[in-house]
């Protein structure tokens, strides 16, 4: 049981630290919606999405007020499109109009984001997972709220490199259909390796088919909290350090246990995860950039930073694993750049580039993520650092991603401003030499030999 105690602990982590839960998404399985006729499909989707998440924002209030606890975001996520829509949609306009459907729900029953319009294409792809790969672009410039995700490797299968190719020129075209408003919509789309069935955190959620007809999955924040409990023992021992950051974690997931445990009781659907990632925002103190500074770096980037956020990213799972009967998602630390104004200053100061993100996604929850680059940027040059990223968590047996924004227009030294959640962000140089003959091979990386295990 979580004791009233608790809930009045985190007072102050509320009202001074920025601790809040970042968001309730409610996953909701859309099988039963497969049909022949798009008109039945697209009927079925709307009617089982209202009818499961109806009540959603109402309980999110109710447990706001009752408990005072922020909770930022209420979200949905859905079963991979590519599966619900392969037996209906013979073209990529087929699939567009299932993105509509979701996007008009997702108003309706008020939440900020819907993911889902996914595929999964480790190993291959189906004609509906290609089709539907072809349709992002269309989906994401005729609607706001739609999210999108590909799998494109995992460390059972290896790396689709037919589908990371194709990925570099969806994003490229994405940018262009939505190159009036920044290229925006490349912010609501990510590709992954070794994609998690149960994450609560967009752009990449989605309902995984392992999971039942519907479940709530809640995501926890808190970087402001860890900072502000690491300044208490600024130069004190690693072992201090770590211990203080284990202990926050927990409590901090422990206020996203009572959260998940009241909207799962409100609602009546299973408690699925709690995701107790160290998500930042754009607000001042609201930074995992600014916990590596208090760790001991002038700047996210210098020398230590990848050894710090290792450090961090562990500490916060050991924590948090204690205080939740069940924790799952990504958990861990994001380092969007465009969402987290520490990131932001260390890449103006020059202190981070591009190479040591990737080498900072080595020991962190996600990966490159919400990074702003030329808009001349090559689809091919996209493929390749997609590929390098893939890789990285194919080999080390752990979730990595791609949310990349060829924002077409500017260059670097400009800056573009996302809004809200999404944050700003200088658009940052990419190496300039070409890997056009790598990725136009086609086929498939193998998995790497520890990946046989049976």
């Amino acid at each position: 049981m979580i004791s009233q105690y608790e809930v009045l602990e985190t007072n102050d982590m509320i009202e001074k630290e920025n601790l809040d839960v970042r968001t309730i998404t409610i996953g909701i399985s859309l099988l039963d919606c497969i049909d022949s006729d798009l008109e039945n499909c697209k009927k079925k989707i709307y009617e089982k999405i209202k009818k499961t998440a109806d009540k959603l924002i109402e309980t999110g209030n109710k447990i706001e007020k009752e408990y005072g606890i922020p909770i930022v975001n209420k979200r949905i996520s859905v079963t991979p499109i590519a599966l619900i829509g392969g037996a209906c949609c013979k073209t990529t306009s087929d699939f567009a109009q299932i993105a509509k459907v979701l996007d008009t729900v997702a108003k309706e029953v008020g939440v900020n984001f819907i993911g889902g319009y996914s595929a999964l294409v480790s190993k291959g792809m189906t004609k509906a997972d290609e089709m539907l790969i072809r349709s992002i672009p269309e989906a994401l410039a005729t609607t706001e709220r739609v999210c999108s995700s590909v799998n494109l490797g995992s460390t059972k299968t290896g790396i689709n490199m037919d589908a990371v190719k194709l990925m570099g020129e969806i994003i490229k075209e994405t940018a262009e259909f939505t190159k009036e408003d920044d290229s925006l919509g490349c912010a609501k789309l990510v590709v992954f390796c070794n994609a998690p069935d149960d994450n609560p955190f967009m752009a990449g959620a989605f309902h995984g088919v392992t999971e039942a007809d519907a479940i709530i999955n809640v995501g926890v924040s808190g970087p402001g909290v860890v900072r502000t409990a690491l300044e208490k023992v600024r130069g004190e021992s690693f072992e201090v350090l770590c211990e203080t950051i284990k202990k926050t974690a927990f409590k901090v997931t422990r206020v996203g246990q009572l959260v998940a445990k009241e909207a799962s009781k409100m609602l009546g659907i299973p408690f699925g995860i709690v995701d107790l990632s160290l998500a930042p925002t754009p607000a001042i103190g609201d930074s995992v950039a600014d916990i590596l500074c208090e760790i001991g770096l002038e700047y996210a980037g210098a020398p230590g930073t990848t050894a710090a956020l290792a450090l961090l990213n562990d500490q916060v799972k050991k924590g948090g694993v204690m205080a939740s009967s069940y924790v799952g998602g990504l958990s861990g630390a994001f380092i969007p750049v465009s969402e987290d104004q520490g990131m932001i200053d260390a890449v103006l100061a020059g202190a981070l580039t591009l190479e040591k993100l990737e080498a900072m996604t080595c020991v962190c929850s996600v990966g490159l993520d919400m990074i702003a680059i030329p808009g001349k940027t090559k689809a091919t040059t996209i493929s390749g650092i997609i590929a390098d990223e893939m890789a990285i968590g194919m080999v080390n047996q752990k979730t990595t991603a791609v949310r990349i924004i060829p924002v077409i227009g500017k260059d670097v030294g400009e800056t573009v401003e996302f809004g809200g959640l999404l944050g700003y962000a200088p658009i940052m140089p990419v190496n300039p030499f070409g890997c056009d003959a790598f990725v136009n091979r086609g086929g498939r990386i193998p998995a790497p030999i520890h990946s046989f295990k049976n």
